[in-house]
């Protein structure tokens, strides 16, 4: 049974603005599928436009309130994990709110007066995803927050953090106080590569909370755009999973776990100098609704199980059981009860 506040989470929290567009509106707006981005000034117009064009859903999202969320789902005890982040003060910043109560998520938002509520907008084609977000208040996250005791005690609270690389564009200072304080404490501190814009362009900001990370989750893209940063020359997951698993480490309690998703094909998870895959669980194409979603719920039914203590081989089967499960809905939501045994 998972303790009171046992799991936290740290990120950028953004509403979805979900639909299924068309060819020649990835075009115009120079998007590509799969692939996630921050949104710049020839972008901002596009939040209007699907509005007005397409069927649009909104759906609370972000990627590390998405993978919180999915771990609270799974383990079915109300309060078992806590979120942390920005929103405004505003009508989606309220929506926000309310989501995350009703999901049971024990959350501590800082509310900005300045900005509102970020948004992430979901092209789906196909049941394939790109997500183009606009962080606003999201943006405006400070440690200050962090700090306050209120805030903090969560931190203490708390045996395992996971925050999505993404929030490494926002605080990394508030980041490096969780990976610090997991490490003086030997409790368990995990990221995710999240994007390859990522790798690319927060190399060094991402290479100094590496050693503190003792999980390492990413896609084969992410795990290939960090392998051609670093100029490992190699496209083997398998071999980047691994030599990610061997970098250095801040302290030696635990040792990193990598743990690399591909889509339909297996999961890998690099571990004492060995990998491992294991099988999806495979879906007609006709069921998938889209992807967007999959990585975040792949992580969060990991986490789930992660928190109760169980092999990484059942922490692997309920992130495939998550991602599973939400891929055969609109965006990251799911049904009342997991059936997950």
């Amino acid at each position: 049974m998972a303790s009171d506040g046992i799991l936290l989470g740290m990120g950028n929290p953004l509403l979805d603005i979900s639909a299924v567009v068309d060819e020649p509106f990835l075009q115009k707006y120079d998007i590509t599928l799969n692939n996630a981005i921050l949104a710049e000034d020839k972008h901002k117009p596009m939040y209007e436009e699907m509005a007005e064009k397409y069927n649009v859903e909104y759906i609370a999202g972000g990627a590390t309130q998405n993978s919180i969320r999915v771990a609270q789902w799974m383990l079915q005890v109300p309060g078992a994990t806590s979120y942390i982040g920005s929103i405004g003060k505003d009508k989606f910043g309220e929506e926000m709110k309310r989501n995350s109560k009703l999901a049971g998520v024990n959350v501590h938002y800082y509310e900005d007066e300045s900005a509102p509520t970020g948004t992430c907008a979901v092209c789906v084609i196909g049941g394939e995803r790109s997500l183009v977000a606009n962080l606003s208040a999201a943006n405006c996250y400070k440690s200050d927050h962090l700090k306050r005791p209120e805030n903090w005690a969560l931190v203490e609270k708390a045996k395992y953090y996971y925050i999505a690389g993404f929030f490494l564009t926002v605080s990394p200072d508030s980041i490096q106080l969780v990976a610090e304080h997991a490490a003086a404490s030997n409790k368990i501190f995990m990221m995710n590569l999240s994007a390859p814009f990522i790798c690319e362009f927060f190399r060094d900001v991402q290479e100094k909370a590496l050693p503190y990370m003792d999980f390492v989750f990413g896609n084969e893209t992410e795990a290939r755009t960090f392998s051609k940063v670093h100029g490992w020359e190699t496209d083997n997951v398998k071999e980047i999973a691994l030599k990610i698993s061997q970098w250095p480490k801040a302290s030696e309690t635990h040792k990193r776990i990598t743990v690399i998703t591909q889509g339909s094909d297996p999961v890998c998870v690099a571990e004492d100098g060995k990998v491992k895959k294991f099988p999806v669980i495979l879906l007609p194409k006709e069921k998938l609704v889209d992807t967007n979603g999959a990585g975040d719920a792949f992580v969060g039914g990991f986490l789930s199980q992660l928190v109760q203590e169980k092999p990484i081989e059942e922490c692997v089967r309920a992130g495939c059981y998550a991602a599973n499960v939400i891929i055969q809905r609109s965006g990251c939501t799911y049904p009342e009860k997991p059936d997950f045994h």
